[in-house]
């Protein structure tokens, strides 16, 4: 399956989704990239059945101005109600409260974060997308979450000295998938083999597989 990678953000560089994402093993997957923001389109996204979306309200690194407008939004909902798949993950929820069409498909947005944290991952025992998955502590930006949909499947939890938030869900829009990980500022944490079963579980999910 061809994946769309969304990344490369001001507080989030594209060489940490990219060295995560090309460590998960046994996958069947190739990815394609995207770091600026300008070179998105909505024709070219129809070709995807999934995109992953792990980048902020940021053009790139470099430039700090919004691409999340009103069309890329529709572009964004049309695109999974007409059955593909969404995984967002980390800031693929981050400054996107104001964005109403975007926060309804994910079913919830980043909120905030406290400064780096040792943050603890329990994936939940028995869930389909947590197999291989265990319960594990890493450092990380400790993200708090606006979950809006009370109907999304919560398959993991994150807690630190902060408190708990949910760290993981999913949701089905239209015909198509959705699913949210909200850990992975670090690479540490992108290379762990319980976030790597995650985000291949998620992956599969959002992309019909599993």
């Amino acid at each position: 399956m061809k994946i769309l990678v969304l990344c490369d953000d001001y507080w989030h560089p594209a060489r940490v989704p990219r060295q995560g994402l090309g460590a998960l093993t046994g996958a069947e997957f190739t990815f394609d990239w995207i770091e600026s923001a300008r070179d998105w389109s909505a024709e070219a996204m129809q070709t995807y059945p999934l995109v992953i979306l792990t980048k902020s309200n940021n053009v790139s690194s470099t430039d700090q101005t919004g691409w999340m407008t009103d069309s890329v939004q529709a572009a964004f909902s049309n695109h999974v109600r007409k059955g593909n798949g969404l995984l967002a993950i980390h800031s693929g929820t981050a400054e996107y409260a104001q964005m109403p069409v975007l926060r309804g498909l994910l079913g919830g947005v980043f909120t905030h974060h406290p400064e780096q944290c040792p943050v603890t991952v329990t994936p939940r025992l028995g869930h389909p997308l947590c197999a291989g998955s265990v319960l594990f502590t890493l450092k990380d930006e400790h993200y708090f979450m606006a979950l809006d949909d009370p109907q999304a499947d919560v398959f993991a939890t994150t807690t630190s000295e902060h408190g708990e938030q949910p760290g993981a869900w999913r949701r089905e829009e239209g015909k198509g998938r959705v699913a949210v990980l909200t850990p992975g500022h670090n690479l540490e944490v992108w290379l762990h083999s319980s976030f790597q079963a995650l985000l291949l579980n998620a992956a599969r999910w959002c992309g019909k597989l599993l």
